[in-house]
């Protein structure tokens, strides 16, 4: 082939039109930019799901609920009586608390059925004819590796009991007592609120708490963990 042919045949090339590019049709394209779509639902529903569980229903069967072996009315209590909650809850001697008021003090006032009340005759017929104590379920039980004083706090630091235990005093009956079915602690120690917020200084009683209070008070920690042997103060 002459070289002229050849030019010939190349210019020919040249000429001939390109092929164009496919085109990408609508349903292709939304099908590949809509492709994440079914992803990100499913992680939205999974994450809304993790949090139901975690925040709503893990809480509800974490604790179960018991009632105490009786009703306690404390308002009508303290009306009858002359020092408020130290009546009941007093201090020793030997400046120990008492804490849950025992049997002997209540039969003086209890050796019979007083008024009408169902939670009067049950308490003197299963627990004051019997001389057997009442199994109090106790709402702020630490740990029993924790010491609180309270000699200290009360007395020292002369804070209400409010600041810690609420309106106790101003209840007509006792609540649900909520039992953590893991470590068997009250829930009131832990608090009602998973996102660890509280509103009240008394809604619940974790060491952040005392941390807390001690700092806003103005309590010197280095000189109370130099003096008293540091973290064994009220962990033994």
């Amino acid at each position: 082939m002459t070289t002229e042919e050849l030019a010939n045949e190349a210019s020919a090339k040249d000429q001939q039109p390109t092929t164009p590019p496919p085109e990408i049709s609508p349903s292709t394209a939304t099908d590949d930019n809509g492709s994440g779509g079914p992803i990100i639902l499913f992680f939205i529903l999974g994450l809304a799901a993790s949090l139901i569980v975690g925040w709503v229903i893990f809480p509800q069967l974490l604790y179960s609920q018991k009632k105490q072996p009786v009703d306690f009315n404390h308002a009508l209590h303290n009306e009858l009586v002359e020092d408020s909650c130290e009546s009941c809850h007093f201090f020793r001697e030997d400046g120990s608390y008492s804490g849950v008021p025992k049997l002997a003090q209540c039969i003086e006032c209890h050796e019979e059925v007083n008024g009408e009340d169902p939670e009067e005759a049950k308490f003197v017929n299963a627990y004051v004819a019997n001389n057997r104590e009442v199994p109090w379920l106790i709402y702020s039980r630490q740990p029993q590796n924790v010491f609180f004083s309270h000699a200290a706090h009360v007395k020292m630091a002369e804070m209400d009991c409010v600041t810690c235990h609420g309106h106790i005093g101003e209840s007509e009956s006792l609540k649900v007592y909520e039992e953590n079915r893991i470590s068997g602690y009250s829930r009131d120690i832990w608090g009602r609120n998973i996102a660890g917020i509280k509103r009240n200084s008394w809604d619940r009683m974790k060491m952040d708490d005392c941390a807390e209070c001690h700092r806003n008070e103005g309590v010197n920690q280095n000189s109370v963990q130099t003096l008293r042997g540091g973290c064994f103060v009220c962990h033994h």
